[in-house]
């Protein structure tokens, strides 16, 4: 039965179907599936739950049927918590909108006292007809008049926001407009923002010697085709090439590990390292190629045999065709760049190098990412962020701008 997030209590259990988004934050109670966590943890590759893994309200269930126990009212959950702190946000003015107000106010009585004076004094001290003594203090009033500085300024800041809109670009209000000019120095979030946030075939290596290579490619990718895990379909698109008739039958789904199918008699499996520990066909040249991949930042799926690992397949995230050339007129502009991402150290300054960053700085957990942002306040002055995930609303709030992706 279908009810409202509000009307779930704490300790009830809710069932989460394939691509339904988590209600709310819970712990896994029946089932295994696949996380995407990117808008919370900032991770790029899903992450395999089972039975007493926590979820949290906002990720989304990519895989399997789950039942979860409910840890957190809905108006307790983090996703909650960010919602109402935007709700209490203040509108705030721009600065020269904020001085023509003020100058307006005490301007505009003093010009309207001076007129009210020609018109009421200059008869009696200038031998003026009262006719001519108001038709100056309406002279007086129309030239004096500071409508014209008063309407020009939120005009213009409306007239900004609203090219801005056009392009894409929400800016909450005129006072961030004006400040973007004092950055000295940006924060940027990985994934999904420098990166794509979604996996792509970044490598493979056929490791079997007595079978041809083109077959282990082909029996890879009709596995990975039947499988609708993220980094399976990654390795289909990446070998769309490959694809052909590989009589393949009796596919089985490996939750949490993998796919499993026959090929001619011989049991083939596509899966991650747990799965080929598990099968005991690790061996110390097979973890010597894990270890360089996963150095880069690679998530990596096996395939095998009931007796060999036939090949294995690097996938990662990429970058974003615009990245470079947006840190490059970061820096036309004088601004230094500084990447602070989730991910391992050696997956960000490989993305940093790539897109030009100037620093990089990994395994960064959100209270860590807003530390950061403070040592740069010091050293820099004006600092802004930018982030897509809720994992970077700390860093976001601590900056002195944020540009939320």
């Amino acid at each position: 039965q279908e009810q409202s997030a509000k009307s779930v209590a704490v300790g009830m259990v809710i069932r989460v179907k394939p691509g339904a988004r988590v209600p709310l934050d819970a712990e896994i109670v029946l089932g295994e599936t696949s996380l995407d966590q990117a808008p919370v943890t900032g991770e790029s590759i899903p992450v395999d739950k089972g039975v007493g893994d926590a979820v949290f309200a906002g990720t989304i269930n990519l895989t399997g049927t789950v039942e979860v126990r409910v840890t957190s009212a809905a108006g307790d959950t983090l996703l909650a918590r960010i919602i109402h702190a935007v709700e209490q946000a203040q509108g705030s003015r721009a600065p020269t909108q904020a001085f023509v107000d003020k100058f307006a106010s005490i301007y505009t009585p003093a010009v309207f006292a001076l007129a009210l004076a020609v018109a009421l004094l200059t008869p009696w001290l200038m031998d003026w007809t009262w006719m001519q003594g108001i038709y100056k203090a309406l002279v007086l009033l129309v030239i004096a008049c500071p409508c014209a500085l008063v309407i020009s300024t939120p005009v213009t800041v409306v007239s900004a926001l609203a090219a801005a809109a056009r392009r894409g670009i929400l800016i909450k209000g005129g006072v961030h407009l004006e400040n973007a000019r004092h950055i000295k120095a940006i924060a940027l979030d990985k994934t999904g923002t420098i990166t794509q946030g979604k996996p792509k075939l970044a490598a493979h290596e056929v490791i079997a010697s007595d079978i041809a290579s083109d077959q282990v490619l082909h029996w890879a990718a009709d596995l990975a085709t039947h499988s609708d895990h993220p980094v399976s379909q990654a390795i289909a698109i990446g070998l769309v090439d490959s694809r052909c008739e590989a009589n393949l039958s009796d596919f089985k789904a490996l939750p949490g590990r993998g796919v499993q199918a026959q090929a001619h008699g011989i049991e083939l499996v596509l899966g991650n390292h747990r799965l080929i520990e598990e099968r005991g066909l690790c061996s110390p040249d097979i973890e010597a190629r894990l270890a360089r991949h996963e150095a880069q930042g690679r998530t990596v799926t096996l395939l095998a045999s009931t007796t060999q690992v036939l090949a294995l397949f690097a996938v990662a995230d990429s970058i974003k065709l615009t990245s470079k050339e947006a840190i490059a007129q970061l820096h036309a502009l004088g601004v230094a760049s500084i990447m602070l991402t989730g991910d391992n150290q050696a997956t960000a300054s490989a993305i940093a190098q790539a897109a030009g960053i100037d620093d990089a700085r990994g395994n960064k957990l959100p209270e860590e990412k807003m530390a950061a942002i403070e040592a740069m306040q010091k050293k820099f002055g004006f600092v802004a962020m930018t982030g897509d995930g809720i994992n970077d609303a700390p860093a976001l709030a601590r900056s002195n701008l944020g540009f939320a992706m």
